[in-house]
């Protein structure tokens, strides 16, 4: 049987994981430097595999004409032991194309207060 567990369940043992791949094949000095700019380059994949909810904000409104509609999507999650709250831009299947803006916090009331404010 195959166990299916989100990453926002396990997000601060993704980067964990992550740091140890990294130190095999680096060294212990590098590894979380490197994981860290993984994560960056990768932000908003990350950002939506880590959220515990969302909400819809509306559709995203491009100048070009695209072949598909996106939406915006507001995005609580915790990655790497901090809290966030973003703007994700989102297709019908459910997959993330980019991220208007992601702010921190260390405190779960803060990120729900400002997950509650994003319109």
């Amino acid at each position: 049987m195959t166990m299916f567990q989100p990453i926002s369940h396990s997000s601060d043992r993704v980067m964990k994981a992550l740091v140890a791949g990294l130190e095999l094949e680096f060294g212990c000095g590098a590894a979380e430097a490197l994981a860290h700019r993984f994560i960056a380059a990768e932000e908003s994949d990350f950002s939506w595999d880590a959220r515990v909810e969302e909400r819809w904000l509306g559709a995203y409104e491009t100048l070009d004409e695209d072949e598909f509609a996106l939406d915006r999507v507001a995005i609580i999650g915790r990655l790497d032991g901090r809290w966030f709250v973003a703007v994700c831009i989102v297709d019908g299947d459910g997959m993330a194309h980019g991220m208007i803006g992601r702010r921190l916090f260390s405190r779960v009331q803060a990120a729900r207060k400002a997950f509650l404010a994003q319109r």
